[in-house]
């Protein structure tokens, strides 16, 4: 198996835009067509059992070419086996080492979701849907192409659904008033309106209330950058033989008996 057999053009395409995100979310669909090539074959079988080990080989070959096409470590310095070394024990040391790092990684990434969302009270969020039918009831009467109404509408009805989830994601509030405001821009009876820009304000200024209530609440500390991935283990520097060692062993080598 190759890229290729692991990746369509769009899932490479709709890979998030943070490397390490990419990452995770690459090596899961790799893991998933790994498990669905592999899941049929006999192991019995010295054929099969040939097959599995191109596919894991594939595997691994893959998923350190995304370290190194990511910058992720340590799958980005990792060379490869070379073909005649992969076996059974490599594969399953790479896997559990994989495991250790994609753990770390989805895990981080959870925490720094939940940092940059907000949970909202229920009285919150029917405040902001009131401000969300304004809007649209303003988008409806404003005179502007079927087109980029549509849009709008679109961004919004996704807003809403957002709503209806334990977080609201802030990323998803900012794509929202940043499509409003960038459409308003070039429709004349949109940029004059005190009315849209009001109601926008106060989405904003709603959602910024809850997030410092939150966060309050919750007590975070201050945005750390992302740590570094750890190793599985230690791995213990091999001790170095001295010059009379080494001086020893060259005589043992030269020496037929």
């Amino acid at each position: 198996m190759n890229v290729f057999d692991f990746f369509t053009q769009d899932e490479l395409e709709d890979a998030p835009e943070d490397n390490a995100l990419a990452f995770a979310y690459l090596v899961r669909i790799a893991q998933a067509k790994l498990n669905d090539r592999t899941s049929g074959w006999d192991e019995e079988d010295r054929t099969q059992w040939q097959w599995i080990e191109e596919a894991r080989h594939g595997f691994m070959n893959t998923v350190v070419g995304l370290g190194k096409a990511y910058g992720i470590e340590p799958f980005s310095s990792m060379d490869m086996p070379r073909y005649d070394d992969f076996n059974v024990a490599v594969h399953r040391q790479f896997k559990a080492d994989l495991d250790h790092y994609m753990t770390q990684l989805v895990v981080g990434n959870a925490m720094r979701t939940r940092r940059d969302s907000v949970k909202l009270a229920p009285q919150a969020k029917e405040t902001i849907r009131t401000h969300l039918h304004h809007i649209k009831t303003h988008l409806d009467k404003a005179a502007m192409p079927d087109a980029k109404r549509a849009v709008l509408m679109k961004k919004l009805a996704e807003f809403e659904a957002a709503l209806e989830k334990d977080r609201l994601n802030l990323v998803a509030v900012g794509r929202v008033v940043f499509e409003i405001l960038s459409v308003s821009c070039n429709v004349l009876a949109l940029s004059d309106s005190e009315t849209l820009k009001r109601l926008v304000t106060t989405v904003l200024a709603d959602v910024a209330v809850a997030k410092a209530a939150d966060d309050e609440q919750r007590r975070l500390p201050p945005v750390d950058p992302a740590p570094l991935m750890l190793p599985p283990r230690r791995e213990e520097p091999k001790p170095k033989r001295g010059p009379r060692e080494d001086f020893s062993a060259d005589l043992d080598d030269e020496i037929p008996f």
